[in-house]
C-alpha cells in the first residue's frame, strides 16, 4: 500500500478518469458524494454499475472491462470479497491505480495490483485524500469559517 503524502498527490493530480466502481445513483450514499465531489472538481467519472444506464450524466457500464477508452484509476465500492476480482479487472484494463475506499482493505486485491505495477492505496477516500492534499476541505459546508474550539450557545 502506497499512502504517503507525495504519492497520493502524484496519484490525484495524474489520474483523470476514474471508473468508480459500485458508484450508486442515490444521491445520500457515500459513493455518490464522492464521484460527485471529484466530477465538480475537473476528474471524468466512469460509473461501473450494472443496475443504472447512466449516473452523474454518465454513461454507466456493468464492467470495466466494458469501458471502451482507457481508464487511469480504478476506485473500488464494494464488498471487501469482490474485489481482488475487481482488481484483476483493473490489471486487464491497463489502469494505473487501484483504490480501495475508506474502510476496504483486501491485502489479495492491493498485491494483484502491486504484482501488475499498478499504484494500490487502501482505506483511503479519494474525496478526503484530495480536499486534504489540494484545498477542498471548505466544500459541502466543511469550512464555517470559525477558528475556535468553542461551540456557540444554543438558543
Amino acid at each position: 500500500m502506497q499512502d504517503d503524502i507525495p504519492t497520493l498527490r502524484r496519484i490525484l493530480a495524474r489520474d483523470h478518469t476514474i471508473a468508480v466502481v459500485g458508484l450508486s445513483a442515490e444521491w445520500h450514499r457515500p459513493s455518490f458524494f464522492a464521484a460527485k465531489y471529484l466530477q465538480e472538481h475537473g476528474y471524468r467519472i466512469v460509473p461501473v454499475n450494472p443496475r443504472y444506464p447512466e449516473i452523474l450524466g454518465e454513461k454507466s457500464y456493468p464492467r470495466l472491462e466494458d469501458i471502451p477508452f482507457p481508464i487511469d484509476m480504478v476506485d473500488v465500492f464494494r464488498k471487501v470479497e469482490e474485489i481482488p476480482a475487481v482488481a484483476r479487472s483493473a490489471v486487464a484494463i491497463g489502469a494505473r491505480s487501484f483504490w480501495q475506499q475508506l474502510g476496504l482493505m483486501s491485502e489479495e486485491a492491493d498485491h494483484i495490483a502491486t504484482e501488475a505495477g499498478m499504484d494500490s492505496i487502501w482505506d483511503r477516500c479519494v474525496k478526503i485524500e484530495h480536499a486534504r492534499l489540494f484545498g477542498g476541505l471548505n466544500w459541502a459546508g466543511v469550512n464555517t469559517q470559525v477558528i475556535s474550539a468553542h461551540r456557540p450557545k444554543q438558543g
